[in-house]
């Protein structure tokens, strides 16, 4: 297994000029949910993404960052716009959707969105995932691209207030991206990102990577 020790990396040529033109084609004209720039489970929605998800070469990419057989968790098209220009403050993705609730040590509190339930698990789930952030634009800090703080996957699940202490005591970076690159990151490192001073567009596909078992009869939604 490759090990991330920052907690993240850039590749820089992530996809093809052509998968970049077949998913520019699928999505031009696809309208974003107001005041919310996400799309979800795209990879149910749009074929070109769908295909991109479930490549063996996209495969083999995630298995190089998990324990064992990767298996996708979440699909998600974002996009930073004059219309959708939002700020994200210092947090860790720490939650999975998954096909029903059950009962497991350690897995709460639970929630139900869009409904779908949604559930923080343990830490050792979170350690058998890995996120691809694909750049379908490039991004700079004009049209609000990520930040994050290396390492801080390392501390494990943190509340709000030792969040802001994290932040307050570290340095971040800034991910400039490329269009057609992808940033690898463990989903619970720290990662914020600010409005655009120049909104435009920022697409990003968003694409979770899980090698975690789920008890049987359940699947990631």
């Amino acid at each position: 297994m490759q090990v991330l020790e920052k907690g993240y990396e850039l590749i820089e040529g992530f996809l093809s000029l052509e998968q970049l033109e077949k998913i520019n084609s699928e999505i031009k004209s696809v309208s974003f949910p107001a005041r919310s720039g996400g799309i979800r489970n795209v990879d149910k929605k749009y074929s070109s993404i769908g295909e991109l998800s479930a490549l063996e070469s996209v495969i083999k990419k995630a298995n190089l960052y998990l324990s064992g057989s990767a298996s996708l968790v979440r699909a998600i098209l974002f996009n930073k716009t004059l219309d959708n220009n939002w700020l994200v403050s210092w947090h860790q993705d720490r939650t999975v959707a998954v096909s029903k609730k059950f009962e497991k040590q350690g897995w709460g509190p639970w929630s139900i969105k869009d409904g779908i339930h949604h559930v923080q698990p343990p830490l050792v789930v979170l350690n058998k995932m890995v996120t691809f952030r694909i750049h379908l634009d490039d991004t700079d800090i004009e049209n609000g691209c990520l930040k994050v703080i290396p390492k801080s996957h390392e501390s494990g699940i943190l509340d709000r207030n030792a969040i802001s202490e994290y932040v307050q005591k570290n340095k971040a970076v800034i991910c400039f991206a490329k269009v057609g690159s992808a940033l690898v990151m463990r989903p619970h490192i720290l990662h914020a990102s600010n409005k655009a001073t120049i909104p435009s567009q920022r697409r990003v596909l968003h694409l979770e990577y899980s090698s975690f078992k789920l008890p049987s009869g359940v699947a990631w939604a």
